[in-house]
């Protein structure tokens, strides 16, 4: 009545009264009255915002690339976005009067494109379809000591970016190369497993080498030192036959000094058995014949005594005539008969004429 009004608002609303062009009341969720010709209302949200973004921007190596993702902010300072933007409401018709409201999301959306084209057209399509993480790290830090979102009242609470995706030709180009390279590490791992199955036997079969050279090690061993034995024994069989040698040797040596010492005391001997003859036979020079002979005859055997007196017969045959020995005597010669059987028988037997 009379253009008299009341408005209330939800809490989620940051409301402003202004009247005559100054803000007589403000606050969040207000309700009030107000006379409708000369009263305007700004409302501005006080809950965060949800913006959602798509774009494309082209990579270092100038393929196309679309980046999805989604900026959430908030207004901070009321006046100040109110100044810029009009957040001016149509109480009747329950809507702003403009589109500034929704101009905003578009200028914060624009400020993400700049950085995010400025990142993106450094580095190469593959790099850039990994970096989501990256650019959100980066852009957020950027955003937050942005200027420009300063002078607009608003802080930025949080950019996700949930794609970066090249177009459909590359991404199947990608994925074919992925594939190969997917199929190729499946040959290199199959290639892996048989060599690994290769190196295992290689492996079984060197020990098996290894045992055998080492069993034949061992063998040599072995007969090395049987062999060290042998020529041990045999080296000590010549030693002792060597010892047996040199006392064989000493033997004969000591045999050969005992047989000149037996030659020189028999020569020693003889000469003086010699000189001794010599001493004797020069005594006797002077002697008869016949004193000698009877100094032999001295001590004989009767038949050796018969034997000198056939001698003695034998001398003086050109003086015997006649010889006449019986065989009486000559048997009791070959019987060794007696010196009186010999004489009885030279008696009877013989006779000398």
């Amino acid at each position: 009545m009379f253009g008299l009004r009341f408005a209330k608002f939800q809490p989620s609303d940051y409301v402003m009264k202004v009247k005559n062009g100054k803000i007589v009341r403000e606050g969040v969720g207000l309700s009030f009255y107000y006379y409708e010709p000369t009263t305007s209302v700004v409302v501005a949200p006080v809950s965060s915002i949800d913006v959602p973004f798509m774009f494309e921007e082209i990579t270092h190596d100038y393929q196309m690339v679309t980046v999805q993702g989604q900026l959430t902010y908030r207004i901070t300072d009321y006046r100040q976005t109110t100044r810029i933007l009009n957040y001016t409401y149509n109480l009747k018709k329950n809507k702003y009067i403009s589109d500034d409201p929704g101009k905003l999301s578009q200028r914060v959306i624009h400020i993400v494109k700049v950085r995010m084209k400025k990142r993106i057209e450094q580095m190469p399509l593959r790099e850039a379809i990994q970096s989501s993480e990256y650019l959100v790290q980066n852009i957020t830090k950027e955003m937050q000591a942005s200027e420009e979102l300063q002078k607009l009242g608003i802080e930025i609470m949080g950019l996700s970016v949930l794609a970066i995706l090249p177009n459909k030709e590359t991404m199947r180009a990608l994925e074919a190369r992925t594939r190969e390279q997917i199929l190729r590490d499946a040959d290199d791992a199959l290639y892996e497993r048989r060599n690994a199955s290769i190196e295992q036997e290689r492996r079984v079969r060197e020990n098996e080498l290894s045992t055998e050279i080492a069993v034949e090690t061992k063998k040599r061993q072995i007969r090395e030192t049987q062999l060290e034995a042998e020529r041990s024994v045999k080296s000590k069989q010549n030693e002792m036959e060597q010892e047996q040698l040199q006392f064989n040797t000493g033997l004969e040596e000591q045999k050969q000094m005992l047989i000149e010492l037996s030659i020189a005391n028999d020569k020693a001997q003889a000469d003086a058995r010699a000189y001794e003859l010599s001493a004797v036979m020069k005594s006797l020079e002077d002697v008869q014949p016949g004193v000698l002979q009877a100094m032999a005859n001295m001590g004989m055997k009767p038949d050796q005594l018969i034997a000198v007196a056939f001698q003695g017969l034998a001398e003086n045959a050109s003086r015997i005539g006649q010889l006449n020995i019986t065989p009486d005597l000559l048997q009791g010669l070959l019987g060794d008969s007696s010196n009186s059987s010999v004489h009885t028988g030279t008696e009877r037997g013989g006779r000398i004429r």
